[in-house]
């Protein structure tokens, strides 16, 4: 037990080490790119993300949870995974190079025809990482990812700002995309000493992907879905208007999509050992859940509270309009995390049809809000996005709960403290932005340490468990890593 906990915490602070310190260069070096570019270049990697993406979903097709998930991977697994992966990057790449012309007469934008080829490589040069990945996630060795990350995040991200500021444009984001990509899978060979065989098995392909076509075609779904908003605001409204949407998005991501790739990164192979164990399963799961969520409620709510001096002050008036959708996101990333883990619980119990027919019911039920999104605007459609996601936790929570006997109510009543307290710290944080007439950044910073001293001061004065554990665990990380 202690054993995993062990490890569990370890790869918690690591993965958060990762995720935040990546978090943190993005940031910067986002915040100087917006500076020096505008939101229509912004608008234009925006457009292409989607068959970035869908093209990235199908060259994994599921086998690096397979491989996570699977006990004892042998050599001959590792490389049939590896040497499909890189067939497929090979085949999309060139399929996506002949398309470009097409995709750059459907948002009648001719610069997209040499940015989609010169983007896709990146689709072959990922191939060469997501063996290299699993296997480091699976021995839940965050810590080599974490170096890896922090150097090609800030290798790609100087490379984009000297191009930037010299006057590249557009390509500037393009090559920061492309490098970045390169120095990550070129730095995992290195330190990374697995190396394939001249091995393909029938058994090994056949076993694995019994398991992740299923995951291929939910993340396949999952994937078009998250990115047809932007293919839907590049198409009906301008390329400059879906620069405000993206720049709203990635800042909205910085808590909520972090943080649950983080827990997700984490429990999954640790909830994985334990699949077979229901009770310590659920004990597990649920504080997985409580202290995600507490987590997640505070910052997000935060956020929203602060957008207005946060855009003003870090990226300038001309990006004031993203701000409204930043407030809209926030709140309805407040959700994503809830269903989204309970999700990965599917995987850990091996139910990829579940997460599959889940996944398709979703979708099916999102088609009325892309449709509200042509008709009424960007506003209308981000309202319906946050319905959608409701409804999407209380469909994956019943589902995972009939699995480890944890339902969607047990679930709502274990998160409402964490809720109602982080309603009432945005309320303040809110309210004491809108009295000071003071330099943007100054009412910035005013109101993120009211928030976070808010914070911390009502959770340790009613002692809430959630944060206690939080607290527990990476105070004993800090003083074991002294003590050693």
């Amino acid at each position: 037990m202690s054993s995993l906990k062990n490890k569990t915490v370890s790869g918690l602070l690591w993965s958060f080490i990762d995720n935040f310190s990546k978090l943190g260069l993005t940031f910067v070096i986002g915040i100087i790119l917006a500076r020096l570019l505008g939101p229509r270049e912004f608008g234009l990697i925006g457009m292409i993300t989607i068959f970035i993406a869908l093209s990235q979903s199908l060259v994994d097709s599921g086998f690096t949870q397979a491989l996570i998930r699977k006990k004892d991977c042998s050599q001959a697994d590792y490389s049939t995974v590896f040497y499909f992966n890189l067939f497929i990057g090979i085949i999309l790449y060139i399929v996506l190079f002949f398309s470009a012309g097409a995709i750059s007469s459907f948002f009648d934008e001719p610069q997209l025809l040499l940015i989609v080829q010169v983007v896709g490589l990146s689709i072959i040069v990922n191939a060469f990482t997501i063996v290299q990945r699993a296997r480091l996630t699976k021995a839940i060795n965050f810590k080599l990812q974490t170096k890896i990350s922090i150097t090609a995040s800030l290798g790609s991200g100087i490379i984009g700002i000297l191009m930037a500021y010299s006057g590249y444009g557009v390509w500037s984001l393009v090559f920061k995309t492309l490098l970045g990509v390169a120095i990550t899978s070129l730095l995992l060979w290195i330190w990374n000493k697995w190396k394939p065989s001249f091995i393909f098995s029938r058994n090994s392909f056949k076993e694995m992907f019994s398991f992740g076509y299923k995951l291929l075609i939910s993340g396949l779904i999952d994937t078009a879905y998250r990115n047809i908003y932007l293919l839907i605001i590049g198409k009906y409204f301008s390329a400059a208007e879906l620069g405000f949407y993206t720049r709203a998005d990635q800042f909205s991501n910085l808590p909520s999509k972090n943080i649950t790739s983080v827990i997700q990164r984490v429990s999954y192979p640790v909830l994985a050992e334990i699949q077979d164990d229901i009770p310590r399963l659920k004990t597990a799961y649920q504080k997985i859940i409580k202290s995600t969520m507490l987590i997640t409620f505070v910052s997000m709510i935060i956020l929203a509270a602060v957008a207005k001096p946060l855009v003003l002050s870090l990226i300038g008036e001309k990006w004031l309009p993203s701000v409204i959708y930043l407030q809209l996101l926030s709140f309805g990333g407040t959700f994503y995390p809830l269903h989204a883990i309970n999700l990965n619980m599917l995987n850990v119990q091996g139910r990829s049809d579940l997460f599959l027919r889940l996944e398709i019911i979703k979708k099916i039920l999102a088609i009325p809000v892309i449709v509200v999104g042509v008709l009424l605007g960007i506003k209308a459609m981000i309202v319906g996005m946050i319905i959608i996601s409701m409804i999407a936790f209380f469909l994956n929570s019943y589902y995972s709960g009939q699995l480890i006997a944890y339902s969607s109510m047990q679930q709502l009543k274990d998160i409402l403290p964490s809720f109602i307290l982080a309603i009432f710290i945005g309320s303040i944080t809110y309210l004491i932005g809108s009295f000071l007439i003071l330099p943007n950044y100054l009412i910035l910073i005013i109101q993120l340490m009211a928030g976070g001293g808010l914070f911390i001061l009502l959770a340790e004065y009613f002692k809430m468990q959630d944060y206690l554990y939080i607290k527990e665990i990476f105070l004993d990380k800090v003083l074991k890593r002294k003590n050693d």
